[in-house]
């Protein structure tokens, strides 16, 4: 389970990355009414706790205690030059007059600082930087990294790890009779619940509490009978297709995430544990892991590859989709050489144990 750079590696969560791309891509290519982009989203979410809370467990397995200062370290080589590039970049051809914008300085710096949930939340997205609103997601993981190592840190040194993770879940039923109370008693917009922190965080708690409880890498002792996993598994998809196939507001802002939360368990336990099996055996081919490699510059990226190619390129919406893929492929692939690899070098190399 390590990479060639000698790190903690999954592969399958490579190719789960890429299917929540993908997800998102084609959401907003124009088929949201059939592809739940909102779904690629949760997925990133529960993937990024799950993820991390397992690095978490095998340091503070392995040391007694977290390095706060090398988990911080990690979390801004990782994510801060591809945001920050990706947010230039655009910005600068907006300035430059090559693109409309209605830009303005308090957006924007909502933007640098990972406050873009709230902000659109408040004031809207058309003050941002123009084809960047998918960065409220990204606030919202920072807000939430920010406080949970000491939170995981606590409940290890008080709670086994089923305690622990019963502590994680009692939480993401709080988050949801939160949700329940906004939607329902205090008349809070959709918008609200959708993209807050304090209303979705529970999105990263349901992986975090697979990172603590049964975890398919770390908790090898435990198994699912193949019958029982089939059992899970068609369980799981039957709830994510009636969450996707009820379209009721208040439904969609109150249990479906939690209901999505608890479908993504078994499937990424699943996909896991048991990658070889032939309807996860494609997770782990090397495109799609590649493609997941490099989601989080094409997620930052996709929404203005696909406002220039509809704006410049005449042709159908299946082919302005398709270029807008290659373009957005091809840029992601392009940051991942020139900027993501050779910063993770630098970082191993000034910071050895980070």
């Amino acid at each position: 389970m390590k990479d060639v750079t000698g790190g903690f590696y999954i592969p399958s969560l490579d190719g789960m990355r890429a299917v929540a791309a993908m997800l998102v891509f084609v959401a907003h290519a124009g088929w949201s009414h059939i592809i739940p982009g909102g779904f690629g989203v949760t997925i990133f979410f529960f993937l990024s706790g799950y993820l991390i809370t397992t690095l978490l467990r095998r340091e503070y397995e392995s040391t007694g205690s977290i390095n706060f200062k090398n988990f911080y370290l990690r979390r801004a080589y990782r994510i801060f030059p591809p945001l920050y590039i990706v947010l230039f970049l655009i910005a600068l051809f907006a300035l430059a007059g090559l693109i409309e914008h209605q830009m303005q300085p308090w957006a924007v710096v909502s933007q640098i600082f990972y406050w873009t949930n709230y902000y659109m939340i408040f004031y809207g997205e058309e003050y941002l930087v123009p084809s960047t609103s998918v960065y409220w997601s990204l606030a919202i993981e920072e807000h939430f990294y920010f406080v949970f190592p000491v939170i995981f840190m606590l409940a290890m040194r008080r709670f086994a790890y089923a305690s622990t993770a019963l502590l994680f879940f009692s939480l993401c039923l709080l988050v949801l009779l939160w949700r329940c109370w906004l939607i329902l008693e205090a008349g809070m917009s959709h918008e609200y619940t959708y993209y807050a922190t304090d209303t979705r965080f529970d999105s990263l708690l349901f992986g975090c509490i697979m990172g603590v409880w049964r975890n398919p890498v770390a908790d090898k002792a435990w198994e699912l009978s193949r019958r029982s996993s089939y059992i899970a598994l068609c369980g799981a998809l039957i709830v994510l297709l009636f969450c996707l196939v009820w379209r009721n507001g208040t439904f969609r802002e109150t249990l479906r995430y939690t209901l999505q939360g608890l479908a993504l368990f078994p499937i990424f336990w699943l996909a896991i544990r048991h990658s070889d099996w032939l309807i996860f055996r494609w997770l782990n081919w090397r495109p799609v892991r590649f493609f997941g490699v490099i989601s989080y510059t094409f997620y930052l990226s996709h929404l203005f590859s696909i406002f220039m190619v509809d704006r410049f390129i005449d042709a159908s919406h299946p082919v302005r989709a398709l270029i807008a893929f290659v373009l957005t492929f091809s840029f992601s692939a392009l940051m991942f050489y020139t900027v993501e690899r050779p910063i993770a070098e630098l970082r191993r190399r000034l910071h050895t144990n980070a």
